[in-house]
């Protein structure tokens, strides 16, 4: 068993105990949060997403995702969904840009029993899937039926429902023309080309190259005392072989200076846009707060100003729905505008934005006090429930490498200033930074 080399703890708002956090000696972490209740959290996350893959083998994260829950030596497929929802589990996981994780959370059953069975079970799955060909199914041509309806067929099919959604076509083309060189660019899920031609060994190979000790954070959350499992967690995820993890690199992302304009057409009613920035990193928590407050502000719930602006004040309105939101990425945050509006008025949907953007240079202390008084409560729903605790831990952990950045979040937040918020939108909302991404029906004029 891997020896612990450290131990850090951090104090974790709104629970009566510190968070420990252990470092084995071959990188793995392993994290124990105390909450009272009979509920338990187990989830591993792991440092891997669709940043790791390129044209070659794009969707192939997503695709072990599901291919993970398809047994181990021990335990044929099917046998952790059928044990554990016996014992009242919910089982899941997912992939997103820069990390996967899979999570158990049920009653930890008397003595602990319950816990200890899902934390054998779960360290298992994450350190001896067999991925058996008979699972993941054989290669076929995508243009043609599938011969067996396996889970290839089935993440295929997962693809091909996102292919007739308008806000992923949209959505897409904006991620493509905002990053020219970042994996950022590409669709977590994949393409349906690749999924249905890429082989075993190249999934496995993924597998061992990144799901590493030193990739990989486990957290344990519930009625559980660190130091008195920190040995038998440690235990059941012994690595019995070596893990060497080969990084690929990247070059930086220029820096946008003049606006992008996209537009594409489907068989569609309405039209879809979506206004795109470049945002600091995940990491850097002062301006990744701002930008959510702005987003606050302009476009997020009935008192935005979007929403006021531009759906309940126009006689003849443009918009059915507008709104904005800020995605958290390690090496670098998205801010958007998103709308569906009647197709006719175009070019009218594109200047209403850029005029509301640009008038976000100015914000009331009103405003900003709303929009504190919001994120204070987004921020304490992050501890109420064991799974809520847990994908903030490993979100902080995973995507921000800094569980210590959770704990200055509230205070960041109150010395926030008008004059701030203002500086922001200046710095990262300049309609030169901007990607515009259009989707048009078919047989309107562009």
């Amino acid at each position: 068993m891997a020896k612990i080399i450290d131990k850090k703890t951090h104090i974790y708002p709104y629970l009566d105990k510190p968070v420990d956090i252990y470092t084995l000696e071959n990188g793995h972490k392993i994290v124990i949060a105390n909450k009272s209740g009979d509920l338990v959290n187990v989830s591993t996350w792991v440092k891997t997403g669709s940043i790791h893959e390129d044209d070659k083998i794009s969707g192939i994260s997503h695709f072990l995702e599901h291919l993970m829950f398809k047994g181990t030596p021990t335990h044929p497929a099917g046998d952790f969904d059928k044990i554990l929802e016996a014992k009242g589990a919910i089982v899941n996981a997912a992939t997103w840009k820069d990390y996967t994780f899979y999570y158990v959370t049920l009653p930890k059953g008397e003595g602990g029993e319950d816990f200890r069975l899902v934390v054998e079970l779960h360290a298992d799955m994450m350190l001896n899937p067999t991925l058996p060909e008979f699972e993941i199914g054989p290669v076929f041509d995508v243009n043609e039926d599938a011969p067996e309806k396996r889970e290839r067929y089935v993440v295929i099919e997962e693809i091909r429902m996102r292919e007739d959604q308008p806000w992923t076509k949209v959505y897409n083309a904006l991620n493509k023309a905002m990053y020219k060189v970042h994996p950022y660019k590409r669709d977590v899920i994949g393409t349906a080309d690749i999924i249905s031609q890429v082989p075993r060994d190249t999934i496995m190979d993924y597998y061992r190259n990144w799901y590493t000790p030193e990739n990989m954070t486990t957290i344990i959350v519930g009625d559980v005392e660190g130091d008195e499992i920190i040995d038998f967690v440690a235990e059941k995820f012994e690595f019995k072989d070596e893990r060497p993890c080969t990084r690929p690199t990247w070059d930086a992302e220029k820096e946008q200076t003049k606006m992008q304009f996209v537009e594409n057409k489907a068989n569609i009613n309405t039209g879809f846009l979506i206004f795109g920035y470049h945002g600091s990193k995940a990491s850097e928590l002062k301006d990744t707060i701002l930008l959510d407050i702005i987003g606050i502000i302009l476009g997020e719930g009935k008192s935005s100003r979007l929403q006021k602006h531009l759906i309940e004040e126009p006689k003849e309105p443009v918009f059915n729905m507008i709104g904005s939101d800020q995605y958290h990425f390690k090496d670098g945050n998205t801010f958007f505008v998103q709308a569906n509006f009647q197709p006719e008025h175009k070019d009218k949907a594109i200047e209403d934005v850029k005029t509301e953007i640009a008038q976000m240079t100015s914000v009331t202390q009103d405003e900003l006090k709303k929009a504190k008084k919001k994120l204070k409560i987004r921020f304490a729903d992050t501890a109420e429930t064991v799974s809520e605790i847990g994908e903030t831990i490993g979100y902080y952990l995973t995507v921000c490498e800094d569980l210590g950045l959770f704990s200055e979040y509230l205070s960041t937040m109150e010395s926030i200033t008008v004059q701030d918020v203002e500086d922001a939108v200046k710095k990262y909302l300049d309609i030169n930074k901007a990607t515009i991404s259009v989707l048009m029906p078919e047989g309107e004029q562009k």
